[in-house]
């Protein structure tokens, strides 16, 4: 695009539906060969209701400012949760390129941010997902999981309200695996190969005696300090892993809570995707290993899924 050239507006709807994950997840793995982002937050607000300004500069790719606001009680009244726009830059020029739906860009980077530390960290044999939670994360997540993992047979997908889980199930289409929901959680988290959770939780819903040995546990949930989806055993148990060190250590609950108990270090926190798409990184030791990826994510994956859906537009 030149510099002169109108910016592209992409709405969701207009978008969707020339998408696919495997693209998606390989946009993430090709933005990690690049230098490392510079990343800047800011948020604003209560925690029921917070603007966070989210943004980064990656060399060779360009400039991406994400501004969205997160009303927790938004879902009881009918509206959306997340609401927000992205705006993407030239790294050459500068010039606006694309001003980006904020739910396109999130739903597709948090799930294939997921999916590509699942691909680098669960067993190649995993067959079964536990999906932890009903909402608009969770759908994606069975559908970008059982479309880049071939192995995945079975997904079953666990609810605070069961209904919800049941509904989820119910409404998906075109997902060639058994799909079931399940009542009990404990026993679920102790039957799956992957158990990826993406709940409002400030408490822990999954603990670390529930979970067997060599699980991959993928946590998305928890973006700020007061929350956290797994408990201090769980995360002692584990080789933890997470998408970006800056955007996590130090600002979410997930890591800032076991930290404080002295359950877990800083120094626990054994690589991000940066470190984990190098050659020889430190990823799974063993099949009896348990990993945790923390996908807290970042302007910086943002940008890369914004600047592959304007390229993806564009062409």
């Amino acid at each position: 695009m030149t510099s002169n050239a109108a910016p592209q507006f992409l709405s969701y709807d207009a978008a969707i539906g020339r998408l696919n994950w495997r693209d998606a997840v390989e946009a993430l793995r090709q933005g990690h060969a690049l230098p490392r982002a510079q990343i800047r937050d800011v948020f604003l607000g209560p925690p029921t209701g917070t603007m966070m300004s989210r943004s980064a500069w990656i060399e060779g790719l360009g400039y991406g400012a994400k501004t969205f606001t997160v009303f927790d009680g938004n879902a009881a009244r009918g509206l959306p949760t997340v609401q927000g726009a992205m705006l993407v830059f030239g790294g050459g020029t500068g010039a606006l390129q694309a001003i980006v739906d904020s739910p396109l860009v999130t739903e597709i980077k948090t799930a294939a941010d997921s999916v590509l530390g699942a691909s680098l960290l669960a067993r190649p044999d995993s067959r079964h997902l536990l999906v932890v939670g009903a909402g608009t994360v969770a759908t994606s997540l069975v559908k970008a999981y059982t479309a880049v993992l071939p192995g995945i047979e079975r997904v079953s997908v666990w609810a605070r309200r069961p209904e919800q889980a049941q509904a989820l199930v119910e409404g998906l289409e075109g997902v060639r695996v058994e799909l079931v929901a399940v009542p009990d959680l404990q026993a679920a988290v102790g039957q799956a190969d992957i158990v990826t959770s993406a709940t409002m939780a400030r408490q822990p819903v999954i603990l670390g005696d529930w979970v067997r040995p060599g699980t991959h546990v993928d946590l998305i949930g928890a973006f700020k300090a007061d929350m956290r989806e797994a408990d201090d055993a769980l995360m002692a148990r584990a080789a933890i892993f997470v998408d970006s060190r800056e955007t996590t250590l130090g600002h979410i609950g997930e890591l800032m809570l076991p930290i404080a108990s002295g359950a877990i270090s800083p120094e626990s926190v054994l690589g991000d995707l940066y470190d984990l798409l190098r050659p020889g990184a430190r990823r799974r030791q063993s099949d009896d290993e348990i990993t945790v990826f923390k996908n807290g994510g970042g302007a910086h994956l943002d940008l890369m899924i914004a600047s592959w859906i304007a390229r993806v537009m564009a062409g």
